[in-house]
């Protein structure tokens, strides 16, 4: 993976080498949408500084896996529109899978950052229909963050998601909010898992 960075907004973002061509590429920011241009000809190994158009670039509808850019945010269960651009507004490219076994398979394989349920039925907990994904090892959840989407939950609650065994609850009337709601959930997420680490580290010191 090749290390850029956008020289808009500074998003740091990893390009898998392998699937560019061998000639100059264009493609938005996920995050700001500044045109940013690459050439794998003259990519080596380590940090690489894109040439940036600082104009918005056009709007650019990437579909699952497309061109490769960037980590990947898989969706399981219904697809929808806003769950892809609230993706791709926290710098995650959207790969939607319908089957949770087959989801669970994408995640155990790929290991994506970020894993948004938006189950076609919502079910009192736990919610059967996504358990292969929601039930996977502790060491491969540690890898993820969960976030449940859902018109009868209410966001940040935690008790519900504690209940259905993610890290957040987002409700789809609150999607307009989402970047900001991840970015505490998150931070919340990381700072909680940091101690846990440092926890285990020095128990096995």
């Amino acid at each position: 993976m090749i290390k850029i960075t956008c020289t808009s907004c500074q998003k740091p973002l990893s390009l898998d080498e392998t699937k560019l061509p061998m000639k100059e590429v264009s493609f938005p920011c996920p995050v700001c949408k500044a045109k940013l241009t690459v050439d794998r000809r003259t990519l080596e190994g380590g940090e690489s500084h894109p040439s940036t158009d600082v104009a918005p670039a056009e709007p650019h509808e990437h579909h699952d896996d497309a061109e490769g850019f960037g980590h990947k945010a898989l969706i399981v269960g219904n697809d929808h529109p806003a769950l892809r651009q609230a993706a791709k507004l926290i710098g995650f490219m959207p790969v939607h899978i319908a089957n949770a076994e087959q989801a669970r398979e994408f995640l155990v394989q790929e290991y994506p950052p970020v894993v948004m349920i938006y189950p076609g039925e919502m079910t009192p907990p736990p919610l059967e229909s996504m358990s292969p994904v929601i039930s996977v090892s502790p060491a491969d959840r540690r890898k993820c963050f969960f976030i449940l989407f859902a018109d009868g939950l209410r966001t940040l609650d935690g008790n519900a998601a504690f209940l259905y065994g993610v890290n957040l609850v987002v409700a789809l009337k609150d999607i307009s909010a989402f970047q900001q709601i991840y970015r505490d959930a998150n931070l919340y997420h990381e700072r909680l898992y940091a101690s846990m680490n440092a926890v285990s580290r020095a128990a096995s010191a």
